[in-house]
Formats: C-alpha cells, structure tokens, sequence
C-alpha cells in the first residue's frame, strides 16, 4: 500500500503497478523491434504500423487504401520481411484467372494422372498489388481461401498453412480499368486502411533519406525478427486477454447503432462485432495490456467498420464519409463505467 498516494486518497496508474495475467513481455519486445525496424524506412503512418501489427496478432487480412506513392506496397514489403515466414506477391490485372492465384490441374504423362500445382496464394504473407484491377470471378477466387484459409479444386480441399495473412492495396481515386470490390469480399478483412499524405516535415524526411540511400536498397538492412511459431504463439495469447462484459456490450451497442443510423445505407453484421473484439485484444497487447479498455474499441472501430458500412446515397452527396458517421456514432454510445 506504500505505493498509494495517502494524503490525496487517490490512485493513479502512476503509483499502482499492475500485474498481468499474461507474460506479454516478449510480444512487446518484438512489436517494438519491428516498429523500429520499419520506421528506418518508413516516415510517420505510425498509426497504420500498429494497425498492421494488431492485424498479425488477430489473425486478420488488410486493405490498403492511398493514391499512388504513399508507399503501401513498400509497407507490405518491409513487413514481410520482418517475419521469417513465406511471402508471395500478386499483382492483379484485368486479364488475371482465378487459376492464376490457386493453382491448377496439369496433365503428367508420366503418370497419366492430374497433378496439382499449386498457386502464389499457397504461403504466409500475400500482397495483393491493386486488388481492385482485376474482375469479379478473380476477386471472387478470395473468398474461401481468406475466410476458411482453405481452397477447394476439383473437390479436393487444400488447406494452407498458418500463419495466413493478406494484404491487399487499392487506389481510391483511379477508377479506369478498376472494378468495384463486392460488400462480400470487403467484409473479409479486418482492417481497411486509408493512408493519407504526409506532412511537410514528413516530406522533408522522406526525400533526405532517399538522397542519402543512393543505390542501396530500401529493404537491405531490415532484419528479421518473427518466426512463424511465435507468431501463432502470440496469436494464441492474444485471444486470452479479458475483455469484460460490460464492453463486449459496448461492442454489440456500437456495431447495432450502424444498423439504425439514418445517414448508412447498410450496417454492419456481427463478423464486425467480432472483429471489433479480437482487434481491441490485439490493440491491448500491443500496449502491454492483457485486459481491454473503452480506448482499444474506440481505436479498432474505424478501421473495421468503414469498409463495412454503405453511406446513404444523398448523405454521399454531401461528402460525408463512413469514417465520419462511425466518429459520430461512437460519441454517442456510451461508454461504461
């Protein structure tokens, strides 16, 4: 009790140490190290670092949203190569076939039998170049393999191995060969991402480093640091984390708001309010917490509800943005006590 302020009668998080349940240390170590390894490269988008970060440990898929040059493919990139596990890199294009992402049946004379040969889906990391370039029967070649982390072909199911994670880049302005991606497909990823531009000094930043590399690489220093077993280790003591009652109601509360709210065409399903959960568990542990706070679901609410919800036509026309709404909705609901 010596560490309670008795003159005040208060206590703060200052002077009250708190022990967790979970030993988080080593998970915090290695967040932190990426994050350094990382910013060597990139300038800012702190935010998106940690959104990055918490996808991994949710076990979650990414969309990249940013006009071109905001370094989306590059953040990927320096991710992967963070983690000691298999990547793969698909650029999509309007003549791209499902087959050319799974896989396909080939002929071996040898045997005269069918053999399977497997597709750049089939690793860990998937960066998906412009998902939105290619057409619907390609994007819609995602849908099993993202959600079940299987593919079926030919009637045989191949499962892929963990840990299985896909980042997916688009540009949100470019509309000319682009096609829409379907409220099914955005609804398999944990996160979306808007990366704005940077600031001036940000800007400044970026072009002195870029001077001062000259024709080494961007990646040639980045280390690595995560193996594929601790990854699903720290996935594995993410889902632990207490999450009390009262917030898993604050969730539901939040994600059925979407549902009434005048200014949304379409609200979001209860995979949001789950995603909404494991998110918030991974944003605690990445601050060493093993319990999650009204602040964790604030900070996943957005990213994880904004792709999910559909403004409504004449609110579109005001300029108004599912981002917003979300703020608004959030300010409303209460926060428990």
């Amino acid at each position: 009790m010596d560490d309670i302020n008795t003159t005040s009668g208060e206590i703060t998080n200052e002077n009250v140490n708190f022990e967790t349940r979970i030993n988080l240390t080593p998970l915090l170590d290695h967040v932190n190290t990426i994050k350094k390894e990382i910013e060597t490269v990139i300038v800012g988008q702190h935010k998106m670092v940690d959104q990055l970060l918490v996808a991994i440990l949710s076990n979650g898929h990414v969309l990249l949203e940013g006009v071109p040059g905001v370094a989306k493919t590059i953040s990927a990139k320096l991710l992967a190569k963070t983690l000691n596990i298999g990547f793969s890199r698909i650029q999509f294009t309007p003549d791209l076939m499902p087959s050319d992402i799974l896989g396909t049946s080939i002929f071996n004379l040898k045997n005269s039998e069918f053999e399977f040969k497997k597709g750049p889906i089939f690793s860990n990391l998937i960066l998906i170049d412009e998902i939105n370039r290619a057409p619907a029967k390609t994007q819609a070649a995602l849908f099993e393999v993202m959600e079940e982390r299987q593919i079926t072909i030919d009637g045989t199911a191949y499962q892929l191995e963990a840990p299985f994670l896909v980042i997916a880049t688009q540009n949100p302005v470019e509309q000319e060969g682009t096609y829409r991606l379907p409220e099914a497909q955005l609804d398999r990823f944990l996160f979306k991402i808007t990366i704005d531009y940077p600031k001036l000094n940000e800007e400044i930043l970026i072009i002195q480093r870029e001077h001062t590399l000259q024709d080494h690489g961007k990646l040639d220093a980045i280390q690595t640091i995560l193996s594929a077993e601790e990854i699903k280790e720290y996935q594995g003591l993410v889902k632990q984390i207490r999450v009390e009652q009262n917030l898993l109601e604050y969730i539901a509360r939040i994600v059925v708001n979407t549902r009434e709210n005048a200014f949304l065409y379409l609200g979001a399903s209860p995979r949001a309010s789950i995603a909404i959960l494991n998110a918030s568990k991974g944003f605690a542990a990445i601050r060493g917490r093993d319990f999650v706070t009204p602040e964790d679901i604030k900070e996943a609410a957005i990213p994880v509800l904004q792709h999910r919800v559909i403004v409504a036509p004449e609110r579109e026309m005001e300029g108004i943005t599912s981002s917003e709404i979300i703020k608004q909705i959030i300010e409303t609901v209460e926060i428990p006590r």
